[in-house]
């Protein structure tokens, strides 16, 4: 077993951009800005965000960060996201999920305008995405595959399974391991919570991809011999052994998994370090964009 480990790769992506953005705003060249909106205090969305602002600062890049109570209306929000949008200075917007209630996330996201949606949420560079047109693709499927790729992990001709269908994570992943590309040209398989025999499939994956949502569903008897393993899934479990008074478990068991696997994710430090640098690889590309370098 061989662990795919994404803090390393996350960082050699990110001390590439880091160069590459010394080398032009030494020349007088504004920095990539990064505007994000987190409403409320929920734990991990603070930590989430915290983890964005640092990385901003790491690579040299501007970061904005508004902050809203979990009272702020769907009008103010709306408000907040077009003067982001019309300030030619910002060359990426995010918000931060998950919104109040009260608020309705396709209309938040459909008010970013497409161009700085480095999220990849935005139903433009969806669809753009599924054409295989230049667009931002979501940060988690785009790091997943800047991980295989950084790896040397060749996916063509694969039977790729893909558990969970959101159209943040699953559903792009699935378009993205099926496209005409390396890594890509897998034989695709997604599933999700009403999918029959589901054991069975997942027993074939030679690359699995699990994204569901559910602690440590996937067990060693699910998994070939060989499979490349990637665990999306990050949830926070209790355990008063654990001075934080939780322990962060993937949707994989982990110990007994990584016994069967050719290649796998540890949780933390996997996907969740990618994420963080495939949103910086779609700012930096923004940026790029707008400064004409």
């Amino acid at each position: 077993m061989q662990l795919l480990d994404g803090k390393a790769c996350a960082q050699a992506y990110k001390s590439k951009i880091a160069q590459q953005v010394l080398a032009e705003t030494s020349k007088g060249i504004r920095k990539p800005h990064l505007a994000a909106i987190l409403v409320g205090n929920d734990g991990a969305s603070e930590t989430y965000i915290a983890s964005k602002v640092k990385t901003c600062a790491e690579l040299g890049f501007e970061s904005t960060l508004l902050r809203f109570e979990s009272k702020v209306t769907e009008a103010e929000l709306l408000d907040a996201v077009n003067t982001f949008n019309s300030n030619a200075s910002i060359d990426g917007i995010l918000v931060q999920l998950p919104l109040p209630a009260h608020i309705n996330n396709d209309t938040i996201t459909l008010a970013i305008d497409p161009a700085k949606d480095v999220d990849g949420f935005h139903p433009e560079n969806l669809g753009r995405m599924m054409l295989g047109l230049p667009s931002f693709i979501p940060a988690t499927p785009k790091g997943i595959m800047m991980l295989l790729e950084h790896n040397g992990i060749r996916t063509s001709g694969m039977h790729a399974v893909v558990l969970g269908r959101s159209h943040i994570v699953g559903s792009p992943m699935s378009v993205l391991l099926a496209r005409n590309a390396e890594p890509g040209n897998c034989t695709v398989t997604l599933c999700h919570s009403k999918t029959k025999n589901i054991e069975e499939i997942l027993v074939q994956a030679d690359l699995l991809v699990a994204a569901l949502g559910k602690p440590e569903f996937v067990k060693a008897h699910m998994v070939k011999e060989g499979a490349v393993v990637v665990d999306v899934g990050i949830t926070r479990v209790s355990d008063a052994s654990n001075p934080k008074g939780y322990t962060l478990k993937g949707d994989v068991a982990f110990d007994e998994v990584s016994r069967k696997a050719s290649w796998i994710t540890p949780v933390p430090g996997g996907v969740g370090a990618m994420t963080i640098a495939a949103l910086m690889q779609n700012t930096f590309e923004a940026w790029s964009r707008n400064t004409q370098i």
